[in-house]
């Protein structure tokens, strides 16, 4: 990447952009092969901090998925270890291992790209019974929170903090893995949005907090603790409690520099690949302080339909996979494929979009191969209403624009016509996408990211926080779904009839009926673990 230390944050960010953008003619510069020795441990720990084991308690949780997606939540549980526990069970925790033969590797609630995990999780909590007040690192493979450092946390909630292990994705992917990071973030956001709402909590992002505030909070600033180990870049800071309370981030940031720390991290890979690329996009997308923005006014849109299942919020968290294969003939009807998409809208109180603070600025492009009652064809969810003018003017003159569904649900159909050779063309030759009931791309509003470049995460951040709903809302209906990182950007706009940057694609998704593969074994996620 040719920017230097003087180039802008905007002239570095386009030449990201558009250096990592997959091809026709080539891919995004990547490691060309996969160096196993180099592979990255996927559990980061931090040896010397003291380590409190969480009990299994999810089992107990009775609230409905059909519930929490509407909205209608439980009583709060009571701030205490066990729901806590059940909190980061749900979100982060360990949903199954999968065995091959003499290898074995863990699946997660929260979906990653490659299951490469680069996300970290971090609480920051008062005292309550069983658990001092401190910082803590959450590790998932013991269920387990790891005390940082002993501070008194913020009254009255629970602060969570998201990082982001790059080299644990460029391993694999290169320099797009930055675009990955990013994505999974928006899934762990969503994630804990979810797992809180369950238990009645309400959850805020702190958006007011710059990049190098929440590395000295969750102590990602610690050069000595991280001297031999790879470095995590700081995310996002998640406020579990009154959503009109603000937590007094000052006042801990103070406490943090006067607290005594415990632990070092864990050297994860025994050698590294630089990259410059990577380096470059997170230098120019660090985000300053900012003042709070308005709040976000949500549509007044009636609660979604409900599925035929009735699943458990526990349950569906931690039956969720990635789809590998879809069988190529699974069909859907046209009402769950509505009740899916009306979840995507933005609800006032209801997971995860009580969580974001900004109005929408992604706007799903769908390619419909199998769904009844429904034409195949090309069609989009305008999630703004205010983004329709520049959505029209961007694309093809000629699309239909024939608005389709319930009345409430602003999706239109653009054009009808079998797109599943696109949809396989679009998705790097991928059969998956063309197999599918139907496959997606995630336009974003590009202009967001130019005026402030710390947004341009934030808009990948929003498109994994639809991929989580998607990823949720699949398993409802009978069906499995996946995130796809490998898709040939302006092959997309094309379609479109996308000429500029005005509006991109970020993410790729799809969704059908999933194939198994039955060589692999599945395990119960904790039987490695003594009886607590």
């Amino acid at each position: 990447m040719s920017s230097g230390p003087d180039s802008s944050p905007s002239a570095s960010l386009l030449e990201y952009h558009e250096r990592s953008k997959h091809r026709l003619q080539r891919y995004a510069p990547g490691p060309g092969g996969l160096d196993w020795a180099r592979q990255p441990d996927p559990f980061r720990t931090f040896a010397g901090a003291p380590q409190f084991r969480l009990p299994l308690a999810a089992d107990a949780l009775a609230t409905r998925h059909d519930d929490v997606r509407a909205g209608v939540l439980p009583a709060p549980a009571p701030v205490e270890l066990g729901s806590v526990a059940t909190l980061f069970e749900l979100a982060f925790g360990l949903s199954a291992w999968k065995a091959f033969g003499a290898n074995r590797w863990a699946l997660r609630c929260n979906p990653s790209s490659g299951n490469l995990h680069p996300t970290e999780a971090y609480l920051l909590c008062a005292a309550m019974p069983g658990l001092p007040g401190g910082l803590y690192h959450y590790v998932s493979r013991e269920h387990a929170l790891e005390q940082r450092a002993a501070v008194n946390g913020p009254s009255g909630g629970l602060l969570i903090g998201v990082s982001s292990i790059h080299w644990r994705e460029a391993w694999k992917y290169g320099m797009r893995a930055w675009r990955y990071c990013q994505h999974d973030c928006g899934h762990a956001i969503a994630a804990v949005a979810y797992a809180a709402a369950a238990l009645g909590w309400q959850t805020r992002m702190v958006s007011t907090v710059s990049d190098d505030a929440l590395a000295g909070l969750l102590g990602l600033d610690r050069v000595d603790d991280f001297a031999n180990a790879e470095d995590e870049a700081p995310d996002a800071l998640l406020w579990i409690g009154d959503p009109q309370a603000r937590p007094d981030v000052d006042r801990l940031r103070a406490a943090m520099r006067d607290a005594p720390w415990q632990g070092h991290a864990n050297l994860l890979s025994a050698s590294h690949v630089q990259w410059d690329d990577i380096d470059a996009i997170h230098r120019a997308t660090v985000k300053p302080a900012t003042a709070e923005s308005p709040e976000p006014v949500a549509p007044d849109l009636p609660p979604p339909s409900r599925h035929v299942k009735d699943l458990s919020f526990a349950d569906l968290a931690r039956q969720r996979r990635s789809a590998v294969d879809f069988d190529g003939v699974t069909r859907i009807d046209a009402s769950a494929f509505f009740a899916m998409l009306e979840c995507l809208m933005p609800r006032a109180g209801t997971p995860p979009w009580n969580t974001w603070p900004a109005p929408p600025q992604m706007h799903p492009a769908f390619m419909v191969h199998r769904v009844d009652d429904l034409v195949p064809g090309l069609y989009i969810l305008v999630r703004d209403p205010s983004a329709m003018a520049s959505l029209k003017a961007s694309m093809r003159p000629d699309w239909l624009w024939e608005k389709v569904g319930p009345a409430h649900l602003p999706l239109y159909l653009l054009l009808p016509h079998d797109l599943r050779g696109a949809a396989r063309l679009i998705c790097c030759h991928q059969d998956i996408a063309a197999d599918s009931c139907f496959a997606l791309g995630m336009l974003a509003h590009f202009g967001a990211a130019m005026d402030a470049p710390w947004r341009y995460r934030h808009l990948y951040w929003e498109c994994g926080m639809l991929g989580h709903v998607l990823y949720l809302e699949a398993e409802a209906a009978g069906i499995r779904a996946t995130g796809i990182g490998c898709f040939f950007d302006d092959e997309m706009h094309e379609l479109l009839g996308i000429s500029d940057r005005t509006w991109q694609s970020l993410y790729h998704f799809t969704a059908g009926g999933p194939v198994e593969d039955r060589r692999l074994s599945t395990l119960p996620p904790y039987d490695h673990l003594s009886p607590r």
